[in-house]
């Protein structure tokens, strides 16, 4: 549901008892498929409701290296004014600023 954003269902979950941090499938984290996805309205719920910023669970990076990677300039602010690891250096991923510079996002190498 995060990675397709559907915003109603990942909050009918959470309201359920659905586990904010559970691992599961390529994405990880919901978190991680929301920031990489470009699901904002998602990310800030999930933040909300507790899920862990700095996740790096499955094939891809941490949620604010791929918000990064992929350009979702808001989604990086979101995610940098919540307080996640702006150095965080996981698997075979470079920090944030590494992925943005590799991927040729300038808005978001300047806001790292």
């Amino acid at each position: 549901a995060s990675a397709c954003g559907h915003d109603r269902t990942v909050e009918l979950l959470l309201d359920r008892g659905a586990d904010v941090n559970a691992e599961g499938g390529f994405y990880g984290t919901a978190l991680q498929a929301a920031s990489v996805e470009g699901h904002e309205r998602i990310v800030e719920l999930l933040l909300n409701r507790g899920a862990n910023i700095n996740a790096q669970i499955g094939g891809i990076g941490n949620p604010l290296q791929e918000a990064s990677r992929e350009g979702h300039e808001r989604i990086v602010e979101l995610l940098l004014n919540r307080g996640a690891d702006i150095n965080a250096q996981v698997g075979g991923y470079g920090t944030p600023l590494q992925e943005a510079l590799k991927h040729g996002q300038e808005r978001i190498v300047q806001l790292l």
